[in-house]
């Protein structure tokens, strides 16, 4: 069990790294527009939290979530086409890279507003608390989101409520450009959940196997309708805010520290020092990971643009907003 789960985490690390690499390369020759957040150096939260959770639970994402929508089995294809604008895209188009949508895997989105995520996951979580279903909401953010008003209001009433919320904060340290310590006045986040009366945790955001123990044993703790916890998963963007950030508002020292503690390559050689794979294996992973990508890139190229954009935009005739404007009257 021990090999499969390796074996899992490290596919879905490769193919998240790979995709975003690939995206990057996209965006920079215009094929990409708009706003485009990348993950790299946050694997570990991604793959550790969604590999811990069941099929029938929903997941709630921010707008750098295109790690999330891989990791929950949304193809490489539709999430790359998606990127594309294209009519293949998991959300046909429409949403571009902050919006995905795959409503088959329970995956709600992609939300582009700093702390949207908390009200439509308290709304979800309170369907299956009418519902008695057995389900979970996982809720992600970043640090700069836990001073929106949304994310207190909707942590009182998951407590008040005992709603199933997984509350999972990606602490990247940095709001945009600005480190936690200076934005915030209580910069451990996970004891904000104390003041709601919620069970909350830290863990190192760097470490996939650590984050899965944490998730496992939190999801563990809202299925037994214990309330909703709140876990903080302390981590790092090796990249800028998003593709026009050129990240100079850190040190070249605190980045080449946090870039030695890479997830992905920590756990490549732990897999290999402790015999859990081979180094035929891990370079059958990568292969597969980099065909997969190259097939996503392949198939954005190659796929139509959206030709229905009016599909699911309702309006009323031009003269029911704009009634006819009677003519001005002749001066006497």
């Amino acid at each position: 069990m021990r090999r499969d789960l390796i074996r899992q985490f490290l596919y879905d690390m490769l193919l998240a790294r790979l995709f975003e690499q690939a995206a990057a390369e996209q965006y920079l020759q215009g094929r990409i527009g708009g706003f485009l957040h990348l993950y790299p150096g946050e694997e570990a939260v991604a793959v550790g939290t969604l590999r811990a959770a069941d099929p029938g639970d929903y997941v709630v994402s921010t707008y750098r979530e295109h790690v999330h929508a891989l990791v929950r089995g949304t193809p490489p294809e539709a999430v790359m086409a998606e990127l594309f604008g294209k009519a293949t895209g998991c959300s046909r188009g429409y949403g571009g890279s902050m919006h995905l949508f795959d409503a088959e895997r329970r995956f709600l989105g992609g939300y582009a507003i700093v702390g949207e995520t908390f009200p439509v996951a308290i709304g979800v979580a309170y369907w299956l608390r009418l519902n008695e279903e057995p389900d979970v909401v996982l809720c992600y953010f970043g640090d700069g989101a836990v001073n929106q008003g949304t994310f207190h209001e909707s942590l009182n009433m998951a407590a008040l409520w005992k709603l199933p919320v997984l509350f999972v904060c990606e602490n990247n340290r940095y709001q945009i450009g600005t480190e936690i310590h200076r934005h915030s006045a209580v910069p451990e986040v996970w004891r904000r959940a104390c003041a709601y009366g919620m069970e909350g945790r830290r863990v190192d955001g760097m470490d996939v196997l650590a984050v899965h123990e944490a998730t496992r044993e939190a999801l563990r703790h809202v299925r037994e309708g214990k309330g909703p916890f709140l876990l903080e998963c302390e981590t790092y963007r090796f990249r800028g805010h998003s593709m026009a950030d050129s990240g100079a508002y850190r040190s070249a020292l605190e980045v080449a520290e946090l870039r030695a503690r890479d997830p992905l390559e920590g756990l490549r050689r732990r897999a290999l020092a402790e015999g859990w794979l081979g180094e035929g294996e891990v370079a059958e992973l990568e292969r597969r990971a980099r065909k997969a990508v190259q097939a996503a890139v392949r198939f954005a190229e190659q796929s139509p643009p959206p030709t229905e954009l009016h599909r699911d935009v309702y309006a009323q005739p031009l003269d029911v907003y704009a009634p006819e404007i009677p003519a001005r009257r002749a001066a006497p």
